[in-house]
């Protein structure tokens, strides 16, 4: 079942934090409102490690990519909440590869569409379309999406550090969607998962409450390891399993350090059988 379809806005309110602009804060863009970076700020007083998770969790989507271009021979990713344009995208990781790879990226926030169609005006081989990565349906069947994906072939499809800024629900939360979306892929295809998790229930209460807060209702929550588990159930699971992302494949001891570890960013890779 389609949940009802979110009316996406085509303005940019730059006194409401959005998680796209914390994370490109994050990452040292340039692409955040004060508004983003006064909610890092309370963030960090509550989770310090936010910060060199972030990095980490980016590091580890361009591992994955890699892995999966080179070792699997994937040549085409759908990207889904892919935040604003930073050093070595999805597209520049698959391409170095395969440089007739093609990517979608998938995100509902005018700012990143704006960027990402600038930063890829020149490559017909990847775009960037305005839509709520829980509306499977327009997201499938978007023109872009039909012209560059084949879906009769291999697809790695990624929901990297997005699930937490959905609620749970029957039939748009993240075990939906994945069902969803699995539905749609031949085996072989392959999804990169995680999403921030603690099993402190303090921390996941007053993270999710801020973050709520925050952006106005634009946050699901912070889940524990087990609901992740979930979601890759009926997959084949690439090693190193599940873990805490900063230690999937690391190419070596160059990723900072968390100064804490209250939450974490927990996920991995799986082939759809």
């Amino acid at each position: 079942m389609q949940p009802e379809k979110q009316q996406l806005s085509i303005t940019v309110d730059e006194t409401v934090p959005t998680a796209a602009r914390m994370y490109d804060y994050y990452l040292g863009g340039k692409d955040n409102f004060a508004a983003d970076r006064a909610a890092v700020a309370e963030l960090d007083n509550v989770v310090p490690s936010t910060r060199a998770l972030a990095v980490n969790n980016r590091r580890f989507l361009q591992r994955a990519v890699r892995v999966l271009a080179e070792d699997h021979g994937i040549k085409q990713f759908l990207d889904h909440g892919s935040g604003l344009p930073t050093q070595d995208n999805v597209h520049q990781v698959a391409q170095r590869t395969h440089p007739d790879a093609h990517v979608v990226y998938v995100d509902n926030d005018p700012v990143v569409l704006a960027h990402g169609r600038a930063l890829l005006v020149e490559d017909e081989r990847t775009t960037v379309i305005q839509a709520d990565l829980r509306d499977t349906e327009t997201i499938f069947a978007h023109p872009d999406t039909e012209r560059l994906i084949d879906f009769s072939q291999p697809v790695a499809v990624l929901f990297n550090s997005v699930f937490h800024c959905i609620p749970d629900s029957e039939t748009d939360g993240p075990m939906a969607v994945v069902r969803r979306v699995t539905e749609r892929l031949v085996p072989g295809s392959y999804l990169v998962m995680c999403q921030l998790v603690s099993e402190d229930p303090a921390i996941r209460d007053s993270v999710t409450k801020f973050m709520d807060q925050a952006t106005h209702g634009h946050w699901g929550r912070v889940r524990q390891e087990q609901d992740v588990a979930e979601w890759f159930e009926g997959m084949d699971i690439l090693e190193p399993g599940l873990v805490e992302v900063s230690t999937w494949r690391p190419d070596g001891a160059a990723a900072p350090q968390q100064l804490t570890s209250e939450w974490i960013e927990f996920g991995g890779v799986a082939r759809l059988r």
